[in-house]
């Protein structure tokens, strides 16, 4: 029979580090929030060959003593939670800092050989202490500035199994870099410099704005590419700014997300962010935002896992129907805009020719045979010359024009300009005042019907219901029954009429208006599924419905729009762009791309080299 016996403390301790600290960006993480837990202003955090091969981590915070310094590589103290917390069943609830386990020092010097300096403002000298995989070599005092420099070497090298798997200097660098950025942007008011190598990539000055920092971080194209988000909800502010439908990405790794103040990585806020813009994306592609949620500490569970990326919230469906309104309200404030980036390949195209001394290829056949050395003596019929070989050089043109009519004097008030004529049917040409306007008929007018269906006919379309003539029974389990069953009168008000039919299976008797050929089974399912994961939001409605919904009537805003090839007349031109102009969100179709671009007079002059 085997025998049970006590692990060695040395083993003990580098099991629980493992938790904390499982490759050089966990460990960077640990010592940056400690930084800015003591106050810092500024920090500046140094790599070696990705992390791999050192950290060190310098901040002008409040400093340690010597005793505390000793304290602080013990497992479980902390100065996180004030003495009027310890021993109160609640102190969990109220922590207010990055950090409150105590688990990080003491694990990260277990498995590396870890430096720590430290001195108080008010002292005369700092002291040093130096852990080697859990052993202590030095304790002495240490000549440094106020403020603690922290410095990690030697990453699990007596744990093999663990230095094994860790990935290239690269892969490293990246996700040490993506911390540091990421705990950068929710404190803009502490500066920030970071290293690889000698190599500088990262200076961040204190004291700056929220929307600067975020800017910073992301991308520059953020500032002209996005919304500011300011609202509040009781207790809860959401603060930030989220980047417009156009300006999106094929992978959610420009998706920042903060609670109160802590970067995580949670579930249910992915779920709320892409919730928000689902009409207004493709499946495929992603957002670009930070969003910055505070709220209560009692109202948030930090301590869900070592690492402290993932939380959970006491009203997590009041957090969720809380940010999707929230981004759905900023985004549809009356801001028509585009991203306004044109495709540096196609804009590429747009290219003075350089001067050729004979004809181009394309034209070559029009001057064969002929003498231009010298001009003509006789005088032809203007452009005789050319028209000859035009049929056969020329292809026949694809836009068409209107008469340029003087424009009416408010005209200037027109921000998608005046329509001057349709190219390849599809596009219309508008001048504006400051510039040339490019407006994809069939995208905008996609847009305009959607939102005309929502405002004139979602409501209603969600009430009306439409009967089955045969009611489906849909087998589910017993707890997917207990949670459809607990919202069946909210689901009735949106038009889907189910009861429970036994144990494990629910009877469906009407559907949706909006929703007449759905599967009810694959419906009742997906709603199962999303109570499961989501719940229901705030308002007591299935959100999946909700979202169904919403992608029916954007596929019926598709089908019932102006489609690319058909001929518009004028009229018909400016009264899409005045519509335009009074959309909210127009500046996009559903499915994210945009209505329009405009080109401004100098880069139009440009263009033709006027610049």
């Amino acid at each position: 029979m085997p025998t049970i016996r006590r692990l060695p403390e040395a083993l003990i301790n580098r099991i629980a580090a493992g938790e904390v600290i499982e490759r050089p960006a966990a460990a960077l993480k640990e010592l940056v929030e400690n930084a800015i837990d003591s106050g810092a202003t500024r920090i500046t955090v140094s790599l070696e060959d990705g992390g791999i091969g050192a950290i060190e981590v310098v901040d002008d915070g409040c400093g340690m003593d010597e005793g505390a310094l000793a304290l602080a590589l013990e497992r479980h103290a902390t100065s996180k939670l004030p003495e009027d917390l310890v021993g109160e069943g609640h102190a969990l609830e109220r922590v207010a800092t990055l950090g409150f386990r105590g688990e990080a020092l003491p694990s990260i010097a277990s498995v590396a050989r870890f430096t720590l300096e430290s001195r108080p403002h008010d002292a005369e000298q700092g002291w040093r202490r130096v852990v080697d995989h859990g052993r202590v070599l030095e304790d002495k005092p240490a000549a440094l500035p106020p403020g603690t420099r922290a410095r990690i070497e030697d990453f699990f090298r007596e744990v093999p199994a663990r230095r094994k798997f860790l990935r290239t200097p690269r892969s490293e660098y990246a996700a040490c870099q993506d911390i540091v950025r990421r705990l950068a942007m929710a404190r803009p008011e502490v500066g920030f410099t970071f290293s690889n190598n000698g190599r500088r990539s990262l200076q961040l000055q204190r004291g700056e704005s929220l929307p600067d920092r975020v800017v910073q971080l992301i991308a520059r194209e953020l500032q002209d590419n996005s919304v500011p988000i300011d609202l509040a909800r009781g207790d809860m502010t959401l603060t930030g700014l989220a980047g417009l439908p156009t300006y999106n990405r094929g992978v959610a790794d420009h998706q920042y997300l903060f609670v109160n103040g802590r970067p995580v990585k949670d579930r249910l806020l992915v779920g709320a962010v892409r919730g928000a813009y689902a009409e207004m994306l493709a499946r495929d592609r992603h957002a670009v935002l930070a969003l910055f949620l505070d709220i209560p500490c009692e109202d948030v569970d930090v301590n869900v896992h070592p690492a402290k990326t993932e939380v959970r919230f006491r009203d997590a469906q009041g957090v969720r129907g809380f940010i999707v309104s929230g981004l759905r309200q900023a985004l549809a404030t009356g801001d028509k805009r585009s991203a306004q980036s044109p495709d540096a390949g196609a804009m590429a195209r747009w290219q003075q020719e350089p001067v050729r001394e004979e004809p181009s290829p394309a034209l070559r056949s029009i001057f064969e045979g002929r003498d231009w050395s010298a001009p003509a003596t006789g005088v032809a019929e203007p452009g005789r010359a050319w028209h000859a070989g035009e049929g056969g050089t020329m292809a026949e043109p694809r836009g068409r024009a209107e008469e340029a009519v003087p424009a009416d004097t408010s005209a200037a008030d027109y921000p998608l300009g005046i329509a001057r004529g349709q190219v390849a049917n599809t596009y219309i040409v508008a001048e504006a005042q400051d510039g040339l306007v490019l407006v994809d008929q069939h995208a905008a007018h996609e847009r305009l019907t959607l939102e005309r269906l929502r405002s004139a006919d979602a409501g209603s379309a969600t009430a009306r219901s439409q009967a089955l003539l045969m009611p489906e029974v849909v087998e589910l389990s017993e707890a997917e029954c207990d949670r459809l069953e607990g919202i069946a009168a909210d689901l009735d008000r949106m038009g889907l009429a189910i009861e429970r039919f036994g144990p494990a299976a629910m009877l469906v008797r009407s559907l949706p208006h909006a929703l007449p050929k759905a599967d009810p089974h694959a419906l009742l399912r997906d709603i199962a599924d999303d109570l499961a994961t989501n719940g229901v939001d705030g308002k007591g409605g299935s959100l999946l419905l909700n979202e169904k919904i919403e992608y029916v009537l954007a596929t019926m805003a598709c089908h019932g729009s102006v489609r690319a090839g058909r001929t518009l007349r004028v009229e018909e031109m400016n009264a899409l762009l005045r519509e335009m102009e009074r959309t909210p969100r127009s500046g996009q179709c559903n499915h994210g791309r945009p209505t329009w671009v405009k080109l401004s007079m100098e880069e139009v002059e440009k263009l033709f080299g006027r610049h």
